[in-house]
């Protein structure tokens, strides 16, 4: 029997970009140009610099801080999400790993394209004064990691995403995530750091996500028009919460609980989940669930895992079986 999906999306955080991510597909897909011209006028003396770091071939010194990373895969992330809905796509649910809902909100009309390019102005300036520090992906679940290091707050270190029941994603200054990597290899326990600059997801974040919460109290936030699992509380958003501006800002020192939210979502139903990111940071993950490898749900990309030129084809492809199987 013909079995018509729903459609979800989900948007990447940081650690998923690269050079060039979509560029193929500006000036090509209207949508996905209108809203990517939105947002860098809306970011105003910053909006050039970032256009020219995103299509640059090479990335610059700085393109993994959350400065340029986080903005671009916002508004890369949102154009690609507005693209398919140009093409006749309906999505139903919005999922967002970390900066990634902050753009699902965005789809969803809690704030427009032109706000959003203050909202992420406010929250990089947030972020720029915390004290510098890192994250550590860690090939293991909680309770092995804390059987292997002990008290994670009394080594300075914070769980900041469980990504799924075999990745960890620690966060933590410099120093105290060297430590416990050294324990966790020592351990034969598989991480890597993260290429980010800054503790998110930990208290280091606490005064950043006051002065974020303070910025968002000027912007005018609405109750979504499409349906936020959110990754801060494993659960949908509701309308009380997406228009109070604690609720976005306290994401910052919040842990991901992806694997939890997605969990829901694929516990149920028959859905096709759209990366709408780079290829692979979602993906791979959403490909450990049992109901993935059944193909009960399918996963697809909307970008390549890397700019080779193949955008615009990963793009049309995904698109068109989307098309052919939704609701």
């Amino acid at each position: 029997m013909d079995v018509r999906r729903e459609v979800a999306l989900v948007f990447p955080g940081q650690g998923a970009q690269h050079p060039r991510m979509g560029a193929d597909l500006y000036g090509v897909e209207p949508a996905f140009t209108a809203v990517m011209d939105e947002f860098f006028a809306a970011a105003g003396a910053d909006g050039p610099p970032l256009r020219d770091d995103w299509l640059a071939p090479e990335p610059g010194p700085d393109f993994d801080d959350c400065g340029r990373a986080q903005p671009l895969l916002f508004a890369v992330g949102a154009a690609l999400a507005f693209a398919v809905i140009a093409r006749g796509l309906r999505p139903t649910v919005l999922v967002g790993h970390s900066v990634g809902e902050l753009a699902a909100a965005a789809v969803a009309g809690v704030f427009s394209i032109t706000d959003g390019g203050r909202v992420m102005a406010a929250r990089t300036t947030a972020m720029a004064a915390t004290e510098p520090g890192g994250m550590l992906a860690v090939a293991a679940g909680v309770d092995r990691i804390r059987e292997v290091l002990g008290d994670l707050a009394g080594h300075g270190i914070a769980v900041a995403a469980i990504n799924s029941p075999y990745q960890t994603v620690l966060s933590g200054a410099t120093a105290e995530l060297d430590a416990a990597q050294r324990t966790l290899a020592a351990k034969v326990v598989a991480c890597r750091p993260v290429k980010a600059r800054q503790a998110f997801h930990s208290p280091l974040c606490t005064e950043a996500a006051k002065h974020f919460c303070e910025m968002l109290g000027n912007i005018r936030l609405r109750p979504p028009a499409i349906t936020i699992r959110s990754t801060s509380t494993a659960r949908d958003v509701t309308d009380a919460e997406s228009v109070t501006p604690e609720f976005w800002s306290a994401q910052l020192t919040r842990p991901v609980l992806f694997w939890p939210a997605m969990d829901g979502l694929l516990g149920s139903g028959s859905r096709i989940f759209l990366e709408a990111g780079p290829k692979g940071s979602c993906a791979s993950v959403l490909h450990l669930h049992p109901t993935v490898q059944s193909r009960t749900h399918l996963v697809l990309p909307l970008l390549p895992a890397a700019s080779r030129g193949q955008a615009r084809q990963v793009f049309d492809e995904s698109v068109s079986t989307a098309l052919s199987l939704s609701a």
